[in-house]
């Protein structure tokens, strides 16, 4: 594509020096490392490093032309902008084609329950014998093909190009996770969503966003009316509703067909869209769901009263984009897991084990309590907190576990460079306000194949924390590691040796 295309996508730009606006870009770079013969190179600013100071190295690499904030000493094209990271979101999109507009593409937002949704969404649309795809923390999922994502939202170019393939591929509709940190960087930008849900906001990168507040407003650029045609919100979330309020005031003064549509879901409070839980246990949920009077009963296979908010949220959506009631029926009762998410894995000596990825007070808070319900023995938890991330929420999620279980195991997570058991020390203040039932196993293998050993009948553990991911962090280095296999080779390791 022309360079004097890509950057008229570009507002408040302005040509600084060179000559050769009418050639040919071959790829999009942010890094320079990456840089080839013909690229495009955009100096990204905010991050850990400065991009500026890489722009002579990409034009000895064969950039052929740069976006910049500021201006830099080279020969080649410059075009200078305000935002070099909401630059490269936008021509990142003309560059792979304006993707999105050729699907539904539906983003999904929140502390909690992203990932869930999502899938849930997918299943609904393949119901309705739609082939559907899923951006997110598991990766990226359309059709046969799926692959590895490092973040929950790609960085621009990669998201664009994803969006390409999929709509090369034949997808019609896309669940897409969104982080709170791709919407403070712009990345989805120039992404046309035909409908964005809130799935709920608790305390979460604390060590990026300054206040809770701070966090809040990244979220709500992704229901500004101009991004979000229909917003599927949880009214029983205090933000959910000021988000709501925002696109009502805002609305109001746009005209007709700038506005956007609202609606709310829940469980507590008056919504168009609600569900009465008429059966749960370990094995699943049973539930009738009112969408906007238009009526459908549901079977999980997932536990725990936050799946059904997810649940609910994805139904509302689907509902919304055509989708109708026996559509959701079928596409919901066939999720049978959700990878790392109130998972079921197995059972050793009579107890159930169960893997999930909470990592924040208010998820560890939920999926015990959902499993707390039909516990019959003792419930164990068995979790960590991340290193070099929030902090403050270590003692908060120690307090959570002293409270609502019966023992627990503390151990490591992903402790990037940050020691183990410094973190774990966090932990234990706010565990020790409340309990002294727990002991301290660092090493995560050994902490599982503690808690296994000591399960009894009626029993549950909860192994929290990493969820699906497959790889522990350790001073910067990846290793091997999935809770699920760990779990499973334990079992059936212990169970060779008793049958001898």
């Amino acid at each position: 594509m022309r360079l004097s295309k890509l950057i008229n996508e570009i507002p408040g730009g302005k040509m600084l020096c060179g000559k050769d606006w009418e050639r040919e870009i071959e790829s999009l770079s942010a890094d320079s490392r990456t840089v080839k013969r013909g690229s495009l190179f955009f100096c990204l600013t905010g991050g850990k490093t400065d991009g500026h100071a890489f722009a002579k190295e990409a034009v000895a690499k064969g950039a052929v032309a740069i976006v910049t904030e500021r201006e830099i000493q080279t020969d080649v094209p410059q075009f200078l902008v305000p935002d070099t990271r909401l630059a490269l979101s936008l021509v990142a999109n003309a560059f792979y084609g304006y993707p999105s507009e050729r699907m539904k593409v539906v983003g999904i937002t929140g502390t909690n329950g992203k990932t869930t949704t999502a899938n849930m969404l997918r299943s609904i649309w393949e119901a309705q014998g739609k082939k559907a795809g899923v951006i997110g923390t598991l990766g990226v999922c359309y059709g046969d093909s799926k692959r590895a994502s490092s973040l929950t939202t790609p960085d621009p170019i990669e998201l664009q190009k994803t969006l390409a393939e999929m709509s090369v591929g034949g997808v019609e509709c896309v669940a897409m996770e969104v982080s709170a940190h791709a919407l403070h960087y712009n990345k989805t930008s120039g992404v046309r969503f035909a409908a964005c849900i809130f799935t709920n906001l608790t305390q979460d990168h604390l060590d990026f966003f300054r206040s809770m507040r701070e966090y809040e407003n990244a979220k709500k650029k992704l229901f500004a009316n101009e991004v979000c045609p229909i917003a599927v919100l949880n009214g029983d979330d205090l933000v959910g509703r000021r988000f709501g309020v925002t696109r009502e005031t805002i609305g109001g003064e746009l005209p007709v067909f700038e506005q956007g549509k609202t609606v709310y879901y829940g469980l507590d409070t008056p919504a168009e869209a609600f569900a009465v839980i008429t059966d749960e246990s370990l094995g699943g949920t049973e539930c009738m769901f009112n969408v906007n009077d238009k009526l459908c009963r549901v079977s999980l296979a997932l536990t725990g009263r936050h799946n059904v908010y997810n649940a609910l949220a994805a139904a509302t959506c689907a509902i919304e984009l055509g989708a109708e009631p026996i559509d959701v029926s079928k596409g919901l009762a066939s999720l049978k897991r959700v990878r790392g998410r109130l998972e079921r894995v197995g059972s050793f000596q009579g107890g159930e084990i169960f893997v999930d990825f909470a990592h924040t007070p208010d998820g560890l808070q939920k999926s015990i309590e959902a499993l707390r319900l039909h516990c019959k023995g003792k419930l164990v938890c068995l979790f960590g907190c991340g290193g070099n991330r929030d902090k403050s929420k270590r003692p908060i999620m120690g307090e959570v576990a002293a409270k609502k279980c019966d023992f627990s195991v503390l151990t490591s997570d992903n402790p990037r460079y940050e020691d183990p058991l410094d973190i774990i020390s966090e932990i234990e203040k706010g565990y020790r306000r409340f309990s002294m039932k727990y002991v301290v196993v660092p090493d995560r293998k050994k902490a599982i194949e503690y808690a296994l050993e000591r399960l009894q009948k009626g029993d549950v553990l909860l192994v929290a924390g990493k969820g699906g991911e497959e790889e522990q962090e350790i001073m910067g280095i990846k290793y091997p590691f999935d809770d699920n296999d760990i779990i499973e080779k334990i079992i059936k390791e212990k169970k060779e040796v008793f049958l001898g």
